[in-house]
């Protein structure tokens, strides 16, 4: 049965017959024992452990702080001031950034009249985002001296949490970029379904330009598809393809394929070769960009065409022959163009067209120069506006020298140019396209006897984007 004692007082008392002497120890409890007070009792005399007791009302506008106190300061509406007591030796008060605006609007810390921080009677403001600190009064000399300064702004986290690919951060946003093949791994997502839809682009390899054989020009390879959509939680600015349908993720893994850029065939090979690889994230593949069209006279076909892809590949020179589908398979918003067709050649020049773009078809190739490969779109996704999956310009060939006829140029987004006549019969091969653009390669341009190689595609991209904070 437990049993109460009431006083008013407790004292040792000084005198020979009595057992607790003057100064010395008067305990209350024993060991494991829990001494509690009354709700609503205070206690002096004990002292302070060098801890503070919190007000939970965060303060929003300039007050004086009081020793033994700590303070969240809220200055989402403006600066605040925050004046300390006249100090004592062994006084304490910390601060807190109540709302992770310290950086915006500062904290202004003075000391009362003479008092001094750190050895100086002078103000020192706080303006670092999540930052808490503990000033502790010690002397007259040095005044009041910061013991604990948290910049580490640890806050939870209920938004999505996942790796993969080389991770950047823009604002509130993480940008997970695979320029290979990699595993998207999402180990939190947030509460709000909205919150979950994730931005993304997805760029297929592009397929290579055609080789040219025995005087004669190869067809601009086709830029890879390009599919994007844009989460209304990830503000940048996407490309005019934007729409091909939302992903929300879960937490769960998401492998990532990056499509490989087409290689140029070697020439008199009597199917088409140098396609790019698909490129795939979850649900949306993106195709790769078709080869374009070599020119042999000793293959069955030398009207061959160009590839069909997620951009089609450039003709050859020859009337009638064929250009390569874009958009194929075909998907809404349309992941890229056809390429583009030759008006046949001229007396002294052979031009070949350009490799369809994400934004425009291949330009003609003619008597007149190569086609242009078809422009890129532009996007934001990456934190920085950057061009993507251009088609691959025409070769030439021409008997004139020097020569006012060109080969065609790469279209923006990373296509690489037609193979120029150099003269004396020299050919030159198509250039590469850009790596990580699915962008499509150069025709090559040709002598008679020679074997001259078209442009590799350029390699794919898939790049994922979501908000993170």
């Amino acid at each position: 049965m437990a049993s109460t004692i009431k006083v008013n007082n407790i004292q040792n008392q000084c005198g020979a017959n009595i057992a607790n002497k003057c100064g010395s120890t008067i305990t209350l409890g024993a060991s494991g024992d829990t001494i509690t007070l009354a709700c609503g009792a205070s206690q002096t005399g004990f002292g302070r452990t060098g801890t503070v007791d919190w007000d939970t009302t965060a303060k929003t506008a300039s007050f004086t702080a009081v020793s033994g106190n700590g303070y969240f300061v809220n200055t989402t509406s403006g600066a605040i001031t925050v004046t300390l007591p006249a100090g004592s030796a062994g006084d304490i008060v910390s601060l807190a950034d109540y709302t992770n605006t310290w950086q915006t609007n500062n904290v202004t810390v003075t000391p009362n009249g003479s008092d001094k921080i750190g050895g100086s009677n002078a103000s020192a403001i706080l303006s670092t985002e999540g930052q808490s600190v503990t000033f502790v009064y010690v002397d007259g000399t040095e005044g009041w001296k910061n013991v604990q300064d948290s910049t580490s702004n640890v806050v939870g986290n209920d938004f999505i949490v996942a790796t993969g690919g080389t991770i950047t951060t823009c604002g509130n946003c993480k940008i997970h970029t695979f320029t290979g093949p990699g595993t998207f791994s999402v180990s939190q997502v947030h509460p709000c379904s909205a919150n979950n839809v994730v931005s993304y682009m997805v760029v297929a390899g592009g397929g290579a330009g055609g080789t040219d054989c025995a005087a004669t020009a190869g067809g601009g390879g086709g830029a890879g598809g390009f599919r994007e959509d844009k989460s209304p939680v990830t503000p940048y600015t996407a490309s005019p393809l934007d729409g091909a349908g939302p992903i929300t993720v879960t937490a769960t893994s998401y492998p990532v394929t990056v499509g490989a850029g087409g290689s140029a065939s070697p020439g008199n090979s009597p199917t088409l070769v140098g396609c790019g690889s698909n490129s795939v994230f979850s649900t949306i593949t993106s195709a790769g960009g078709g080869a374009g069209a070599t020119n042999s006279p000793n293959i069955p076909n030398p009207t061959q065409s160009g590839g069909n892809g997620g951009s089609g590949g450039g003709a050859p020179y020859y009337y009638g022959a064929g250009t390569g589908s874009g958009n194929t398979p075909p998907v809404s918003p349309s992941q890229g163009n056809p390429g583009g067709p030759s008006s046949g050649p001229g007396p002294v020049a052979y031009g070949s067209g350009g490799g369809g773009g994400a934004s425009a078809g291949g330009g003609t190739g003619g008597p007149c120069g190569g086609g242009n490969g078809g422009n890129g779109v532009t996007t934001s996704i990456s934190g920085t506006p950057t061009a993507y999956a251009g088609g691959g310009g025409g070769g030439i060939w021409t008997n004139v020298v020097p020569t006012p006829y060109p080969a065609g140029s790469g279209g923006t987004g990373g296509g690489g140019a037609g193979g120029a006549w150099l003269g004396c019969n020299t050919p030159s091969p198509g250039n590469a396209a850009s790596v990580n653009t699915g962008g499509g390669g150069g025709g090559g341009s040709g002598a008679s006897g020679s074997t001259t190689p078209g442009g590799a595609g350029g390699s794919g991209i898939v790049i994922i984007r979501y908000k993170y904070q």
